[in-house]
């Protein structure tokens, strides 16, 4: 260290001060902005509370779309029968199955009247496999024709008891035509504990939850994982049938509520409606390189420029930061006044960015050491979004719901794929 000269000295520690001054700047920001949020959209806790003051009532029908799910239909099945809700019912949608998902979800419903089956052998041409589904649910389910109210949730999902009145009351309180939730994620795997929270920040980053409940410059946002609508609402936007060919059905329905100038809400399920989004991390990538190409209307520049943003955030400054600690560290011996400072700016921009981070993994229900894997996580997350403006700028066809779609260079997401394509073998519903 006594070679280096104090003016290369001085360049290089006032460089890495600079970087993390300006990293405890950013994360600060996060962290407030997360404050502030949290702060002014309630979690479906409120709606607990408010069930429990005064119960709703109506009837709901319960719409889950299924394409081979023999090993996540049981939990399903038994999260909603141990519903309190008491007027409900539960149509399984199951869309050509070739497992024994049928023969699974029969033996947990073992003769419960609440449930339907409805079993589905074709998907037609110009729809999307997961969209048919859900539709046939409402049209040909039995229980969904005296509903005042429709619920769309997927075959992953498991609801804890009180999931459905909570929803209807934030519905009744707030004046909602349409409520959607964030669910709670399940972290048990690599992929999962080290880029899921930081592919939903990104998610939130694009479609804050202030403007998604806002009343006037709204942000139209969905989860397709938990979907209610009033009847009325869902018949004044079409239905499915509206957006019958998109990939993103529950952005595209989000959309139509607000064309027709429906009031919409979207909350965190804070643990009272669980999720695992994906089995694997190839899963996990496509899964998510689709969310975010339709989340930015198709277009490439935003996913790279998102991208950038990402990996610059939460992968370079924090590196800048602790690069920062180190070098003060090492040169307080030659220069106390720079070491300590650089120390000092290393201590607050850390205390910023593990702050903002254990929040969000708080109300992502993550668990809390996963925070400082963020660093890897918006890296890899990153990678998602820049794959997914590559395959846009080289029109590369994406496989989902059984169909290949060609998006097209830098188009907008109307409901229905550009240059769709004959459904390949295998065809099924996406999540």
């Amino acid at each position: 260290m006594l070679a280096i000269p104090d003016w290369l000295l001085q360049v290089l520690g006032w460089t890495l001060g600079a970087g993390a001054a300006t990293s405890a700047v950013l994360w600060a920001l996060v962290w407030l902005v997360v404050l502030q949020s949290t702060r002014a959209v309630p979690t479906l806790r409120l709606g607990q509370r408010l069930a429990e003051a005064d119960p709703p009532t109506g009837r709901v029908c319960v719409v889950i779309p299924a394409h081979n799910e023999s090993r996540t239909i049981a939990g399903l099945v038994r999260s909603l029968r141990a519903e309190t809700y008491p007027q409900f019912d539960v149509v399984l949608a199951l869309d050509r199955c070739t497992d024994d998902t049928a023969a699974v979800a029969r033996a947990e419903i073992a003769g419960d009247p609440r449930f339907e089956i409805v079993e589905i052998g074709a998907c037609p041409d110009d729809w999307a496999g997961k969209v048919h589904a859900a539709h046939s649910g409402v049209t040909r389910g039995r229980a969904a024709a005296h509903a005042g109210h429709l619920l769309f949730a997927d075959a992953d999902t498991v609801f804890s008891p009180g999931c459905i009145a909570a929803s209807l009351a934030m519905m009744r309180q707030r004046e909602l035509d349409f409520l959607s939730l964030l669910s709670t994620l399940i972290y048990d795997k690599w992929f999962t504990c080290v880029v899921q929270t930081a592919a939903a920040l990104e998610l939130m980053r694009q479609y804050p939850l202030a403007r998604a409940n806002a009343r006037t410059d709204r942000r139209a946002f969905a989860n397709g994982q938990f979907m209610l609508f009033t009847r009325d609402a869902y018949d004044a936007v079409g239905g499915h049938a509206a957006v019958k060919a998109a990939l993103l059905e529950d952005i595209a329905l989000a959309r139509l509520i607000e064309s027709h100038r429906r009031n919409a809400g979207v909350f965190l399920a804070a643990g009272l409606f669980h999720c695992r989004m994906y089995e694997d991390w190839p899963r996990f990538r496509q899964g998510w390189k689709r969310i975010y190409t339709e989340a930015a209307n198709r277009k490439s520049r935003r996913l790279s420029v998102s991208a950038l943003r990402i990996r610059c955030l939460g992968t370079v400054f924090p590196l800048w930061m602790l690069g920062c600690g180190m070098v003060g560290a090492i040169v307080v011996a030659r220069d106390a006044r720079m070491g300590w400072t650089l120390v000092a700016l290393a201590l607050v921009a850390t205390t910023c960015w593990l702050g903002a981070l254990m929040r969000v993994s708080s109300l992502a229900g993550a668990p809390a050491w996963t925070a400082p894997l963020h660093i890897v996580g918006a890296w890899l997350t990153g990678g998602v979004l820049s794959e997914a403006a590559r395959d846009l700028r080289s029109r590369r066809p994406v496989s989902w719901g059984g169909r290949e779609y060609d998006l097209g260079a830098d188009q907008a997401a109307t409901g229905r794929p550009a240059g769709e394509r004959r459904p390949t073998s295998g065809s099924r519903t996406p999540k």
